[in-house]
């Protein structure tokens, strides 16, 4: 379980997640490994964004297996970049910060598609994370 700063409030952390999901797609589009891209940065990334990037760098081939289960006939390869980057952030975040609500992560993933892409992939991001939910916190009942 990995756990963000407690001293980090709510924005602060939307902040983090940014950041990372910029890191994210950054390494993706750029075809490098992110620990080439995390040593190249000149400032240095606060610990949960570290924790969001590593942990789901380290975890994609999961993450995207159980997407590719989950997203009927939309291949993980054909969805765009940045909302691969999202999924992939908030499904590592689902799995492994259990300490944050899945309505949070999901309404963070949700806003990020609002804010940097396509008009549609926010509902689909949404979709596909309340599925992605039920199996990683059955308890929590999305």
């Amino acid at each position: 379980m990995t756990t963000p700063d407690p001293l980090v409030s709510g924005s602060q952390r939307h902040q983090v997640r940014e950041r990372a999901l910029g890191l994210l797609y950054e390494a993706e589009v750029k075809g490098v490994e992110m620990n080439e891209l995390l040593a190249a940065q000149e400032l240095p990334l606060e610990s949960y964004a570290h924790t969001l990037v590593t942990g789901t760098a380290y975890h994609q081939g999961d993450i995207d297996t159980c997407l590719e289960e989950l997203s009927d006939r939309w291949p993980v390869a054909r969805m765009p970049a940045l909302d691969r980057a999202i999924l992939r952030l908030a499904s590592f975040e689902l799995s492994h910060s259990t300490d944050i609500s899945v309505a949070v992560i999901i309404n963070e993933a949700v806003e990020l598609a609002h804010e940097y892409s396509t008009p549609s992939s926010a509902g689909f991001i949404n979709g596909l994370l309340s599925q992605v939910a039920t199996i990683v916190r059955p308890s929590e009942g999305e």
